[in-house]
């Protein structure tokens, strides 16, 4: 007889893993997230953050951080509708909204609680949810939380999103357009102008999910809407504060309507304690210091404008990046972790990416430039993919 705590269909699955050689231990840092790390006890150069520019260790993030523990110490100690909700986080609202350049934005715990929390609050039965097919899993997730109808576009192909709208629209109450600004796997930036347009011909709502467009894109990282002036057309700005802002968090940011519903409505910030008050102050900080120059984003583009180059001379396959995400493009699943693990080796860390993460066959390493990397550590980079590359026959 069979032990069913022994948890037996799990340690198969997990064997299967390993069989298909992408069973992987998580990598351990020894000290802050920085251009150079000190991993499982090795320096080396680190391509692999989305710490796009160096903020995650900045001076004036940790003095702005320790300062709020001192004053609100260093847990809310409650949701937000109840005691939790403190000036700081109002603060950090009102300071995000002028950054973003729209009426108000809601702060959430992690940029997953955004999406997690915002889809099944706006939408509802009898309504439409219409997504790109290559959206980050957290819209996936948050789209199955409503319980709204859902279809899916092509992904950044407008005929294929207008056949869905010409198909369904007329039996929806309400639509809900949703795109990612940056998406993730490949750096490729949405048609955001175009989705709009059909979003305002049909009577849809826009969402754009702008984690990896935050601090990336616009003047000083106001994200894609920014880029591409679109404020006051889409709807709800989903923004992340853990990546380029360098601490932990997001914020839905639109209109004061959006504002008061998602107060009422938004279960992770209903259910589960807020912002530690010095990931907050840090967050302020990091904002005032692109509030107040071009430099950090400027820095984050010359960078990645370089490493493309120098790879590409090399002949490796960078994708159809337009961003700083740079994929080196291995394919088979077992050879890019193979590939990862050398590299590792030869001083460099960049993540593997497989399936289900990106279609079979398309495995990658990721890597992330940043506005704090040097061009000798970009060259010394370089050098490490070129021997890598070298030794697996792979240029």
């Amino acid at each position: 007889m069979t032990n069913v705590h022994e948890l037996q269909f799990l340690k198969d699955q997990i064997q299967q893993l390993k069989d298909d050689g992408v069973y992987r231990k998580l990598p351990v840092l020894n000290g802050p997230d920085d251009t150079i790390i000190e991993l499982n006890g090795k320096k080396v150069i680190n391509l692999s953050s989305n710490n796009y520019l160096g903020l995650a260790n900045h001076p004036r993030l940790k003095d702005a951080a320790k300062a709020a523990i001192d004053k609100y110490g260093v847990g809310a100690g409650a949701v937000r509708t109840i005691i939790g909700n403190m000036e700081i986080h109002e603060e950090l609202e009102k300071l995000l909204a002028e950054f973003k350049r729209e009426e108000a934005a809601f702060i959430y715990q992690s940029g997953f609680n955004c999406n997690a929390g915002t889809i099944q609050a706006i939408t509802g039965k009898g309504d439409l949810i219409i997504s790109d097919e290559l959206n980050h899993a957290s819209i996936i997730d948050g789209t199955r939380l409503s319980k709204a109808d859902r279809a899916i576009f092509k992904h950044s192909d407008m005929d294929s999103l207008e056949a869905v709208l010409k198909e369904k629209r007329a039996d929806a109450k309400n639509v809900l357009i949703i795109t990612d600004g940056v998406f993730s796997m490949d750096g490729d930036i949405a048609k955001l102008p175009e989705i709009v347009e059909l979003a305002e011909k049909y009577e849809a709502m826009t969402y754009v999910d702008d984690a990896h467009g935050s601090g990336v894109l616009g003047e000083s990282g106001r994200g894609t809407v920014d880029h591409f002036n679109l404020h006051g057309r889409v709807d709800f700005s989903i923004g992340t504060l853990s990546k380029a802002i360098g601490v932990v968090g997001g914020y839905v940011a639109g209109s004061n309507t959006m504002y008061e519903w998602l107060n009422h409505r938004a279960r992770p910030v209903l259910f589960s304690t807020t912002m530690m008050p010095a990931a907050a102050a840090a967050c302020m900080e990091s904002i005032r210091m692109l509030m107040e120059s071009t430099e950090l984003t400027d820095k984050l583009w010359d960078n990645a404008k370089y490493f493309k180059q120098e790879l590409g001379k090399l002949g490796f396959n960078t994708g159809h990046s337009e961003t700083p995400i740079t994929p080196v493009i291995i394919g088979e699943e077992a050879k890019s972790m193979e590939f990862s693990r050398k590299l590792l080796d030869n001083g460099v860390f960049t993540s593997a990416i497989v399936f289900p993460t990106v279609p079979r066959g398309t495995g990658r390493v990721r890597c992330m430039v940043t506005a704090a990397h040097t061009k000798d550590q970009l060259d010394e980079a370089v050098a490490a993919f070129k021997k890598t590359g070298e030794e697996m026959g792979l240029i």
